[in-house]
């Protein structure tokens, strides 16, 4: 796990050093540099050694000066891809870079190369005889990488920060990009907060001429539901179990101590008793975090997983204080604003984990594949409610249960009540970017104080609901999250919170030989009457106590409806974006207990604290 830096064109060794220097908490453990000034290459790298510690150093170039490499991330099959590469007449100058591999395999396959990698990365390959560069970005994106296509020279790097030290980039603000993130939470692909800067979207490729530097984004890869007949369920269960446990097993390959994050929940379980069978009980790390108030605490289940596999379990408790005091620094030194305040426990367990170990398992990717989050339960009874009650009913019952008492305990029956009719105003491609919305459509118009195309602010989601070739809601659920929330929540969270601690997590639900199964078992072994992750729990019997199998998802989050509720946070009227009449009012319905405006608060609170380019008006 690194970071990555590069100039392409009119360079500067001493802006290069800059931008590097600002991502030094990705790669702790070495800084280097390729500067060709007559070739306009500039590459600059840090490194968080973990495996091939001695011959893995980057920028990596072949012995015969060709290709040359900048690469943050890590190949799983990387073994097998060397086998086959030395077959091909590839001769090898290290002992077991995955690094190397890239190299060789851009020689022998081209633009193929990310097909046949099961990883996750992010790299710029420099091939002077093509007079090109090749970017590549993994099929989720889990690793970052933003640009900035400029007239004098092409800029790269893993963070938003870094590109920022380049005297050329711009400054404007995207304002479809700031109505974006309060309609999302996030700000999706390509989209930034700087006009004209871009992030190169999951599963895509970019090629960029050395000379003109001109360039093009092609996709090579992205998440298509195709169910096929109708196969034996016990069949798929063994499958899916054999094909998780060696995904696992691939994730353990490391020259350092690796651990498991471990929440309690069914998916971190899984991959935390699977990691235990490998590697042995002596091995194995658990790191947990626990909470004050207990509807958001989860230990009790952990410490049952754990005692159960035999980890050595490690529990750190987050108090309110300590909370608030880490906020502002954690808000400061992040590239974008995400309105995901789990941001805030990610940090502190990755933060928690670092003392004992260099990498850490996790479960993303389990409940977008596995239909895990309540939205997909209230998908059934969403179809019914659309078919059968009429708008005018509809409007009735919005209004009566919008006088529900607000409750700020975790995912509160009033919390979804409200959050799933607010989605049931619109067609069912906005169903879940307005449940899970900070804003709703018409609270947006009031903050920017103009009318808002849903249309566009949606778009994204519209295109993944509408353009996915399964009718069936499930699977288009599924592709939804697949293309916005995990690629521009869900992974930036995991990536930014670890990476400010040097901290490689590894999501072995993310294994593209487990995805290529997912994709092809029919929704109902996913999502089966109201029981989610219906394959992992009947392959997980083996494995975990049953209390924990018959587990209700749990989030992890924290309580910030009652922190501002009680003071504890407040947004600021000169940091607010748009309309500050419009903050100051939901902060007093939400204090006055009239509705429950934490995701919105949170949001503005982030946008507010988090370093990044000046907004407008």
């Amino acid at each position: 796990m690194c970071g990555i830096t590069g100039i392409l064109g009119a360079g500067d060794a001493n802006v290069l050093r800059r931008m590097t220097a600002r991502i030094a908490h990705r790669g702790p453990d070495d800084e280097a540099y390729l500067i060709q000034a007559e070739r306009g290459v500039y590459l600059g790298f840090r490194r968080l050694a973990f495996l091939d510690i001695e011959g893995g150093r980057q920028p990596m170039t072949t012995l015969d000066g060709r290709l040359s490499i900048v690469f943050n991330g890590e190949i799983y099959n990387f073994a097998e891809l060397r086998r086959e590469l030395e077959q091909l007449g590839a001769v090898f100058a290290t002992d077991h870079s995955d690094t190397e591999v890239l190299l060789h395999g851009w020689r022998h396959w081209g633009k193929d190369l990310p097909n046949r990698l099961n990883g996750m990365w992010a790299f710029a390959l420099v091939d002077r005889e093509q007079g090109q560069v090749f970017f590549s970005r993994d099929r989720f994106g889990k690793k970052p990488l933003f640009f900035y296509p400029g007239k004098r020279a092409f800029v790269f790097a893993s963070e938003l920060t870094a590109l920022c030290e380049h005297p050329d980039m711009p400054t404007a603000p995207d304002e479809r990009a700031l109505r974006k993130y309060f309609a999302y939470g996030y700000v999706p692909a390509p989209l930034t907060f700087l006009r004209g800067v871009s992030k190169l979207p999951a599963g895509h490729s970019l090629t960029l001429d050395l000379a003109t530097l001109e360039h093009r984004i092609e996709r090579y890869w992205h998440y298509v539901p195709d169910p096929g007949e109708v196969r034996d369920e016990n069949q798929c269960v063994e499958e899916f179990r054999a094909l998780l446990d060696a995904a696992v097993a691939r994730r353990l390959v490391a020259d350092v101590p690796v651990g498991c994050f471990l929440s309690g929940g069914i998916d971190s379980s899984a991959v935390t008793a699977l990691a235990v069978k490998h590697a042995g009980a002596e091995r194995i790390k658990a790191f947990s975090i626990g909470f004050e108030e207990a509807s958001f605490d989860e230990t009790r289940y952990a410490r049952l997983v754990a005692e159960h596999v035999g980890a050595d379990h490690r529990i750190e408790t987050l108090s309110v204080q300590r909370a608030l005091d880490i906020l502002p620094d954690l808000a400061a030194r992040l590239d974008e604003p995400i309105a995901d305040s789990s941001i805030l426990p990610t940090y502190l367990l990755c933060q928690h984990a670092r003392r004992f170990v260099t990498g850490a398992l996790g479960g993303d990717g389990a409940d977008e594949l596995l239909a895990g989050y309540d939205p997909f339960r209230a998908l059934r009874y969403a179809r019914w409610y659309e078919k059968f009650v009429p708008k005018p009913m509809h409007r009735g019952m919005s209004l009566a249960i919008s006088r529900l008492p607000v409750s700020h305990q975790y995912m509160s029956l009033d919390f979804r009540l409200k959050r799933t009719l607010r989605g049931l105003d619109h067609r069912p491609a906005l169903w879940l970017p307005v449940w899970m919305a900070p804003l709703a459509p018409s609270e947006l118009d009031e903050l920017f104080s103009a009318p808002v195309d849903l249309d566009d602010v949606y778009s994204e989601a519209i295109d993944a609901w509408d353009n996915c070739p399964s009718g069936d809601p499930v699977d288009r659920t599924i592709a939804f999250y697949i293309r916005l929330y995990l690629q521009d929540d869900i992974l930036v969270k995991v990536d930014r919170a670890s990476m400010l601690h040097s901290l490689e997590v590894r999501a072995p639900f993310l294994d593209i030989e487990l995805v290529e199964f997912l994709r092809r078992v029919p929704s109902r072994m996913k999502l089966r009457g109201a029981q989610t992750k219906w394959i992992l729990r009947q392959a997980a019997r083996s494995l975990l106590p049953r209390e924990i199998l018959e587990r209700s998802k749990q989030g992890f989050a924290v309580p910030v409806g009652r922190w501002f509720k009680d003071d504890l946070l407040a947004p600021s009227d000169a940091s607010a974006p748009i309309n500050p009449a419009f903050t100051r009012r939901r902060l007093d319905e939400h204090r006055n207990g009239k509705s429950d405006q934490r995701l919105y608060l949170w949001s503005e609170w982030m946008l507010a604290n988090t370093r990044r380019p000046p907004l407008p008006g």
